[in-house]
């Protein structure tokens, strides 16, 4: 079934929360953020706002410059340049992407939620820019942003979710619209993960601080997104179970875990002893196992109950990957307070 966006202003909607729904409501598009429908989003309005930065706060990049040529070995260069590459790529459909989804939410505080995190992903696809601009030479700077290209596996990512968008934006049915949400979840909560792990562990080796210091602010903002989506998708499971496939999104949940784990075998190889074939998917699935949990789903992979990599829990946000977010206040990387006092009532 096909529904239609939401009209920039109706004056026959209904603004009464009693009534309102995640998707489908009509509401008259009037954003009255002092009556909020979802008490999860006015909590994380002042969180994300709150995680405000720019990628020239960052220091310490030409640093990285002389350890990039110096210090990494030519299988860390390499891995270096090319989980950047799929990085990139997330960020960016992520940008422009989100205006899509945000069309048919009729949630005045989510639609919110939504254009921050479009704001976030802009400035996350600038912190690599300067990355590169700042460590990698200028010809290979276009070769990395183009990577897709050359390489099968990345492409075959990239048109994966390139064309789960794609779908929902030509026929914008029950059915891809809930495949675009559990798309959006596990770009945010599963994709981007191993390249974290990557450039963290790169850090815990003493080689590339700086470029651990960005990816650490874009962590904390994606672990924002994993929230967000992470409701999104418990609501719509409450409020419309017609729509709502649990089937479909383990399906989805195995693929990406099998993507995940091709792809980064693919870019690491062996060569580099502290990450591998091994502990990249007993991490992968793992990982999957807690985001799942954070819907209230059981493991996908019960054997997965560890994480290989214990130094993550030294360098990460505490709470990086617990399930109830909100139980504690992120305290690493803060560069501004958090808006407390917003939409007081």
């Amino acid at each position: 079934m096909s529904f239609d966006k939401n009209l920039i202003f109706n004056p026959e909607g209904n603004d009464d929360t009693s009534i309102r729904t995640i998707i489908k409501a009509s509401t008259t598009g009037i954003f009255n953020l002092n009556d909020v429908r979802y008490p999860w989003a006015k909590a994380m309005y002042p969180v994300m706002i709150g995680n405000f930065w720019i990628p020239e706060k960052v220091s310490g990049l030409k640093d990285d410059q002389k350890d990039f040529a110096n210090n990494l070995t030519p299988e860390e260069q390499r891995a270096y340049k090319w989980i950047l590459s799929f990085l990139i790529f997330l960020d960016s459909i992520q940008t422009v992407n989100l205006p899509n989804f945000s069309d048919y939410i009729t949630s005045p505080e989510v639609n919110l939620l939504l254009a921050i995190q479009a704001y976030q992903e802009a400035i996350h696809s600038q912190s690599y820019a300067t990355i590169l601009e700042t460590v990698v030479s200028a010809e290979e700077r276009k070769d990395i942003y183009y990577f897709w290209r050359s390489d099968t596996i990345l492409l075959k990512r990239n048109a994966y979710i390139g064309k789960i968008y794609q779908d929902f934006i030509d026929e914008p049915s029950d059915a891809n619209f809930f495949r675009g949400i559990v798309a959006n979840f596990l770009l945010e909560s599963l994709y981007f993960y191993n390249g974290f792990a990557f450039f963290d562990t790169l850090v815990d080796h003493m080689k590339m601080p700086a470029t651990g210091r960005m990816i650490a602010y874009i962590r904390r903002d994606e672990l924002t997104h994993v929230t967000l989506f992470a409701n999104i998708l418990k609501e719509i499971r409450r409020e419309f179970p017609d729509i709502y496939n649990e089937k479909l999104l383990l399906d989805m949940f195995k693929v990406a875990v099998d993507q995940e784990i091709e792809w980064s075998k693919h870019i690491l190889g062996n060569k580099i002893p502290w990450i591998n074939a091994e502990t990249t998917v007993e991490y992968t699935q793992w990982l999957a196992n807690q985001r799942l949990s954070i819907l209230g789903i059981e493991p996908l992979y019960p054997e997965a109950i560890k994480n290989p990599y214990k130094h993550l829990d030294r360098l990460q946000d505490p709470n990086s990957d617990r399930s109830n977010f909100f139980e504690s206040t992120v305290i690493n990387y803060t560069q501004s307070s958090s808006m407390k006092g917003s939409w007081d009532f």
